[in-house]
């Protein structure tokens, strides 16, 4: 605390130092004092030790084992209590196990019934890929990740995927960027055709019965690697008892709740048949317990050898990769609302595009402003590890000095020929103790993309728009950026927009006209070989079915409002005129659709403003009408936070009485 005071905080974190002040008194004084934390703290090459700062404030205040009091992870995957207690870490054994513990060792090879477990950790993620770039390692078994998304410094991680020998991936989707590296597909089931157990962030143990059938060859995860194992075995030690007998998901549960007995998560008084009957349940409920334990450390007394609570003690640590003159702007990943990692799932809903539509760089309009940039131009964003070009938006909601880009974009949706998306950028610095990369924050630098052809495209599908994304893929190596998501609602489709240093060859073009439908006696053509732009529009029965436009910046103009008539369904009899002309206005009385803020009932920001203009009173009576009129907000919820920033933003507009 004497080297860290409030005025030295405040200059690294950019808050006010008596801000820092009160909150501590907040911390300190009040009754009950409850910290929700993100990815920011863990995706840090220093995460460990800003988690154990948290926990140790909470232990130093006695905030900490009392309603309402504690620090609570909100985790980025669903199951990732259950994953901890399982041991599905290289670092770690089951139900909480150290592996470099002899004890723990002696625990589990006396319960699995093996000689020995290697008291060496296993590689984790960062690392595995660099010994398979090294040769250090030659197969990979990938199970329900996407590493070719997901992990930092692409550009390696897409090295070692080529060079391994065999690559085995296990998913539930064909169509993810590391299925590209694949040499084994095994199809697995996906979550509503799953059967077992997951545990959620309050220690509660649910029961999970599939929804549906596997479709196809589809299989689950257990059998899999159990019958891989079973095979595998007769090879190594023939003619003894297999230890993958495994008959039933319960059976595999079943040794699961045998690791933990005696430990801090003892569920050996849990079963199948209690949590049918009873519903979930939480942890720890050991044998001969009715009830599981509700609340942890009310007592006083914490799972140490001691009892007692452990200080963590680690001095700041900056940033690995400080910013300077050649990079200095700081980019941090973080999460879109409606979508999920690697959109693996979610990019092949066109809806839940509307909402943030497509890959978009968000930047402080000061710092677009001292670049010569404008909203909505393409830009080049550049790390020391590669580049990578995305249209950039204006975000007063970023500081300056900072920008930012969503975790999900990979390579499906924003590449190019030298990009793999936004973990391109991204640096592979990770945390000595959890070993998490710092994901949040690479040094960058952006400027104009200086890209002289550009292209847009889209169509409107009859339900096979993600055979066509899929499709639209195979054209990304040839041209420097290219980007591609799903678009409409009712009538959904595809959007593509390329750029390139000039324009690509015939042969590339002709195979985007044709996965677009627009090479028939029917499209609608125009051509300028001398600036090289062109435009191509298919109509059917009066209404738009797909456009390209392509040429330098201006020639692309009009695709905005073309989209919208598209994805309206409206006659296209009275703008005929104006089809192939670079229009950049939309014919008179047409409005563009606008971002959509709340999914469930279609609900613009654009409708949201021009109601809440009229509605007065106090913010939160606001809200209440704004729901009632619109019913956004109303259903799931989600929305709610930003029609609540929205409220505050936007004023009451009087109406003048009449003279």
């Amino acid at each position: 605390v004497r080297e860290m005071s409030p005025a030295v905080a405040a200059e690294i974190c950019g808050v006010k130092a008596e801000d820092i002040v009160t909150a501590a008194r907040w911390f300190a004084q009040s009754t009950a004092t409850f910290s929700l934390y993100c990815q920011g703290l863990n995706q840090s090459s220093s995460g460990t030790a800003k988690n154990a700062s948290l926990i140790n404030l909470h232990l130093a205040t006695g905030q900490i084992g009392k309603p309402g009091a504690g620090p609570f992870s909100l985790t980025g995957q669903p199951n990732a209590m259950g994953g901890r207690e399982v041991g599905g870490l290289a670092t770690t054994l089951a139900a909480h196990r150290d592996i470099a513990n002899a004890v723990h060792r002696e625990e589990m090879q006396t319960l699995w019934g093996v000689e020995r477990i290697s008291p060496q950790r296993g590689k984790t993620a960062v690392e595995m890929f660099e010994a398979v770039r090294k040769g250090e390692i030659k197969l990979l078994w990938i199970a329900c990740t996407n590493p070719a998304q997901s992990l930092p410094d692409l550009t390696l991680v897409r090295e070692a995927l080529e060079k391994a020998e065999l690559v085995v991936l296990q998913d539930a989707y064909r169509n993810t960027e590391t299925a590209a590296f694949a040499d084994v597909l095994l199809p697995a089931t996906s979550w509503g055709e799953k059967d077992g157990t997951v545990t959620n962030s309050e220690r509660r143990i649910s029961r999970v019965r599939a929804a549906v059938g596997a479709p196809h060859d589809a299989r689950h995860d257990w059998q899999i690697v159990c019958d891989f194992a079973l095979a595998l075995e007769s090879h190594l030690r023939p003619d003894k008892p297999s230890l993958f007998a495994y008959d039933s998901q319960e059976a595999v549960w079943n040794e699961h709740r045998e690791t933990t007995r005696g430990r801090d998560l003892d569920i050996t008084g849990m079963s199948y048949a209690m949590l049918a009957s009873q519903g979930p349940q939480q942890w720890p409920l050991p044998q001969g317990a009715s009830t599981g334990k509700v609340r942890l450390y009310e007592d006083g007394k914490f799972c140490t050898p001691s009892g007692r609570a452990q200080f963590f003690v680690a001095r700041y640590q900056a940033v690995a990769e400080k910013i300077d003159a050649r990079y200095p702007l700081r980019l941090t990943t973080g999460r879109l609302r409606d979508h999920w990692h690697g959109m693996s799932r979610t990019g092949n809903v066109a809806r839940l595009f509307g909402h943030a539509p497509e890959p978009r760089l968000s930047v402080n309009n000061n710092d677009l402003t001292r670049r010569g940039l404008k909203d909505g131009e393409l830009v080049k964003i550049e790390s020391r590890r590669g580049a990578l070009f995305v249209q950039v938006q204006a975000d007063e909601s970023v500081r300056s000095g900072q920008v930012y880009l969503p975790m999900h974009w990979g390579k499906r949706f924003l590449g190019g020929k030298d990009s793999a998306g936004v973990n391109t950028l991204t640096v592979a610095a990770f945390d000595p103790i959890s070993y998490q990369p710092e994901l949040k924050h690479a040094a960058v630098k952006i400027g104009a993309a200086d890209l002289a052809w550009h292209l847009t495209a889209f169509v409107g599908c009859a339900g096979n728009e993600t055979e066509l994304f899929d499709q639209l893929l195979a054209l990304q190596s040839e041209v420097s950026f290219f980007s591609s998501v799903l678009i409409g609602r009712e009538k959904p489709g595809v959007l593509v927009r390329a750029a390139h240093h000039g324009v690509p060859g015939s042969e590339w073009l002709a195979a985007l006209d044709d996965m677009l439908g627009l090479t028939g006696e029917s499209t609608m053509r125009y051509d300028d070989a001398r600036r090289g732009s062109s435009r191509r529009m298919l109509i059917n029965d009066d209404r738009l079915i797909a456009v390209r436009l392509s040429g330098n910046a201006g020639a692309i103009t009009s695709g905005e409002w073309l989209r919208d008539w598209l994805l309206a369904d409206k006659p296209v009899f009275d703008i005929r005129r104006l089809l192939l002309s670079p229009a950049t206005s939309a014919p008179t009385g047409f409005v563009l659709a606008g971002r959509v803020v709340c999914q469930c009932f279609n609900v613009t920001e654009d409708t949201i403003v021009t109601t809440l203009v009229s509605i007065a009173g106090e913010p939160g009576e606001r809200c209440r009408q704004l729901q009632q009129q619109l019913k956004c907000g109303s259903n799931c919820g989600s929305c709610v936070p930003e029609l609540r920033r929205l409220v505050a933003k936007i004023p009451v507009i009087e109406k003048q009485e009449a003279a």
